[in-house]
């Protein structure tokens, strides 16, 4: 893994990298110790290349930000980049950018670095450079102008908490398993991937759920699939009579 990554950031020119390496239930590495080991092996490797070079170990229990799917996804992206999108997803964003920005000597300290992308998610800048790039790799901007154009799921079907409580888990690889079979993703290789597919998830670790509260919403193209894919989404949550403290956005970084 650290050999596929790296070659590819170094070969490409990139002299400031951050790594975003996922740690969890979703992620390839299921345990900090693990996480911790590859980040630092990727940094050595980025280090020894010449690269300034950061790992955040960041949280991949449960998904992150609501969107997940291909259009719904960039759907989250654009609405952040005009200063909304879920609070995590955000935050996420601002930590990862404001490490850049002190690699790429634009700032003196992450604080500071974290004011600028939060200044430039504000004033447009952030939204203008996105477009930049879209039209720089030869993409059609008025799909991010107007994400209406984007492709659409024909069938909508919300999934409810099934009794009051906590939620202790949403299982990120149990939803990403239940996305697949909506065709967000490939099971095998060869397989079509319907863009306008997905999941849209309502809650978080730590929230009080109520019984009939929202806690997915399915995007479909095929009814039959519904009804499969609820059952798996409602396996892919605990629950606890007793309140749950939020997972952490981090679990450190590895300079």
């Amino acid at each position: 893994i650290a050999s596929s990554v790296m070659s590819k950031k170094i070969a490409a020119g990139a002299q400031a990298i951050v790594l975003d390496v996922k740690v969890g239930l979703g992620a390839f590495m299921n345990n900090l110790k693990d996480a911790r080991q590859l980040a630092e092996l990727m940094v050595a490797i980025g280090r020894s290349s010449g690269r300034r070079v950061v790992a955040l170990l960041s949280d991949m229990n449960q998904p992150l930000g609501s969107a997940v799917g291909n259009a719904m996804e960039l759907i989250e992206a654009i609405d952040t980049l005009h200063g909304g999108g879920p609070a995590d997803f955000r935050a996420h964003c601002i930590e990862a950018g404001g490490h850049l920005l002190v690699l790429g000597n634009k700032a003196h300290q992450i604080d500071e670095g974290k004011l600028m992308v939060e200044k430039a998610l504000g004033d447009g800048s952030a939204w203008e450079s996105f477009r930049k790039l879209v039209i720089a790799q030869k993409g059609d901007v008025s799909f991010v102008d107007d994400p209406s154009k984007l492709p659409h799921a024909a069938f909508l079907e919300e999934v409810f908490s099934p009794a009051d409580g906590y939620i202790m888990e949403i299982h990120a690889r149990k939803v990403g398993e239940a996305a697949i079979q909506l065709g967000a993703g490939r099971a095998k290789k060869g397989d079509e991937i319907d863009p306008a597919v997905g999941i849209l998830v309502q809650a978080k670790v730590g929230d009080q759920q109520r019984k009939g509260q929202p806690l997915f919403t399915i995007h479909a193209n095929d009814r039959a699939l519904i009804e499969p894919v609820k059952n798996a989404l409602l396996q892919s949550v605990a629950w606890s009579q007793v309140p749950v403290q939020p997972l952490p956005l981090f679990y450190g970084l590895v300079e």
